[in-house]
């Protein structure tokens, strides 16, 4: 008898959902002073709860939860299950608990599995510094500052005709994969805090999902449930729905007032004491990053500059400046403001790599916690932590070798003598974008942009690739995919920016990126390309080729080509021209080119 693998695990932080309904008859009929010393209490609580006074780390936060069932939903996290349980015996004995009964709850553990890396269970170091931080975030997850939360459990089913546990090792991980390419696609809208709950509750998983926009959840999970791991494998328990309101705010609730989230802009909640300590007044539609530094405050006033420079391209920066902190031994704190949240979020990614730069949450106003969007078990491969990102993943993890159809393409290549180049995302994570924009104008702002880049070591390369019947393309390279996805918040500012690479979900892309071309062969290299080009229009499947050269670098070429679907240019790759021309290319080319394939 065949016995399938499990993945191997590792376990985090622990995770409790209790719901809870208010005996609302017994409310009213309550005298004022009972009902107050009860708000009190329950204030108390929560607000200690949020601060994680009880505890070494960990978070917490409170729901108004929709529909008949709960009343109000109250989410713990912390380092262990006896840290938990404490909890719900303290909370028990407040005035407040006397007036709620427990309508439901779920105890589940945040883990990663070998699908995401085999470091953790090999005694390996992550190589990638984007996937560490996203393995840390999994394991010890922080609550996003989202407006709205969705929370579910679930498990994978065990019928005759679809058990998930009787599927080989490597089946579940391409249906994890794919699960995840959908999660991934809802970076920046949906965030998501995945926990294992098999021996702890009913189901095997818990899934809690966070948006500004409810849409955003509920278009995100509608679209999964055409993807095989859920139409054939899921079972889902009772979905609840909420909205996160200030553990301050208890009182207002319970008189039926409207809580603040609903009118009030909280994006810089966490930050405005601070920010007064400083003297910096921050305008009512103003969003504010803080950081506070230990470096030399002339060498941090230096870096400073040079990122001022840059955000100036951009009429939403406000200002950003450097401040003496007077209590903090030393310490220096950089404050950038700008008009919008996302443009704050994205500036946060560079400042953040100022040095000296103290990790203490200064800036949880602008936390999205989503840099992956994707579960490291085997339940529900959902959306985001940034992420996210990208740089999340879940079963069958696809940032560090490709996506696992861009891994097929390769093989079937190699099979017909085709050297593929390395995967997006084995060495280098790139962004490519295209605009409209006048090629001068344009590169005078990528130039800008590239000056500032070349601060970080991640940075390998961002240029200018041009054609003279085609948009012109920006692509830049990185070494992690979170600097990456940060630069990309930028280039998207640029002017003239139509579309970027990838995004279009009709077609399907190949992009041959790095043709370096030996100088002697370049008027031929182009040439070749127009005779490959007739050769294309007339094959079925195919939208559009384009060679663009770098501006800086005429023997840098760039070849962009779409077709309708993989097979249509998986036809091209097996036909007599392309083995030819990779032939004639081997002749005429300084080095083998990379291949990037999205679909």
């Amino acid at each position: 008898m065949e016995r399938r693998k499990p993945p191997r695990t590792k376990e985090g932080w622990y995770v409790l959902h209790e719901f809870l309904t208010v005996d609302w008859g017994a409310w009213r009929e309550a005298p004022e002073r009972i009902q107050e010393g009860a708000i009190e209490e329950g204030v108390e609580f929560l607000t200690a709860c949020e601060r994680v006074e009880d505890a070494e780390d960990g978070d917490s936060a409170t729901f108004a939860t929709l529909g008949h069932e709960t009343d109000l939903l109250v989410m713990h996290v912390r380092p262990t299950m006896a840290d938990l349980e404490a909890l719900e015996r303290r909370f028990e004995r407040t005035a407040f608990a006397a007036f709620t009964e427990r309508a439901d709850s779920y105890v589940s553990v945040a883990e990663v599995s070998d699908y995401v890396t085999d470091a953790y269970f090999d005694d390996e170091d992550v190589e990638s510094a984007g996937l560490a931080r996203y393995l840390e975030q999994k394991l010890h997850p922080k609550i996003p500052d989202a407006e709205y939360v969705n929370f579910y459990p679930m498990e994978k089913r065990r019928d005759p005709e679809y058990n998930w546990y009787d599927l080989p090792y490597e089946d579940r991980a391409e249906h994890m994969s794919s699960h995840g390419d959908i999660g991934r696609s809802y970076g920046g809208k949906v965030s998501q805090i995945t926990a294992a709950s098999i021996g702890f509750d009913d189901y095997e998983w818990s899934v809690s999902l966070f948006a500004n926009d409810p849409a955003n959840i509920k278009n995100l999970l509608y679209e999964m449930r055409f993807d095989p791991s859920t139409s054939k494998y899921g079972e889902f328990g009772r979905f609840y729905v909420g909205r996160r309101f200030p553990a301050a705010d208890l009182g207002a609730y319970m008189a039926g007032e409207s809580v603040p989230r609903e009118s009030e802009d909280t994006s810089t909640e966490g930050v405005e004491d601070e920010l007064a300590a400083l003297g910096v007044d921050l305008g009512p539609d103003e969003h504010a990053v803080v950081l506070r530094s230990t470096a030399d405050p002339g060498e941090l006033s230096a870096e400073v500059d040079g990122l001022r420079g840059n955000f100036d391209h951009y009429d939403t920066h406000l200002g950003t400046t450097v401040h003496e902190v007077t209590d903090g031994d030393g310490e220096s704190a950089v404050v950038s403001r700008w008009e919008t949240e996302s443009a704050a979020d994205i500036a946060e990614g560079f400042l953040a790599e100022l040095p000296g730069v103290i990790d203490d949450d200064a800036d949880e106003g602008h936390d999205d916690a989503d840099e992956g969007h994707d579960d490291a078990g085997e339940g529900h491969d959902g959306a985001g932590s940034g992420h996210d990102d990208r740089d999340g993943t879940g079963e069958g993890h696809e940032d560090a070798d490709g996506a696992h159809e861009d891994g097929e393409v390769r093989d079937e290549l190699e099979e017909l003598g085709v050297y593929a180049g390395k995967p997006h995302g084995e060495d280098v994570h790139a962004v490519v974008l295209y605009s409209e924009a006048d090629p001068a104008e344009l590169f005078e702002e990528v130039d800008g942009l590239r000056g500032n880049f070349d601060h970080y070591d991640t940075h390998v390369k961002t240029a200018v690739y041009e054609a003279d019947d085609a948009e012109t393309a920006i692509v830049s390279l990185w070494e992690t995919e979170s600097a990456a996805n940060t630069a990309a918040g930028f280039l998207t500012e640029l002017p003239g920016i139509v579309r970027r690479a990838g995004e279009d979900a009709d077609s399907w892309g190949t992009m041959g990126m790095f043709y370096t071309v030996k100088p002697e062969y370049c008027e031929e290299f182009v040439d070749t390309f127009e005779e490959v080009g007739t050769l294309l229009s007339g094959m079925d499947g195919h939208r559009r080729t384009d060679l663009l050269a770098n501006r800086e670098d005429e023997n840098d070429m760039f070849i962009a080509s779409r077709w309708d679907s993989r097979e249509d240019a998986m036809a091209f790759f097996r036909s007599d021209a392309f083995s030819e021309t990779v032939q004639w290319g081997r002749e005429v080319l300084a080095d083998r080119p990379r291949h990037v394939f999205l679909a």
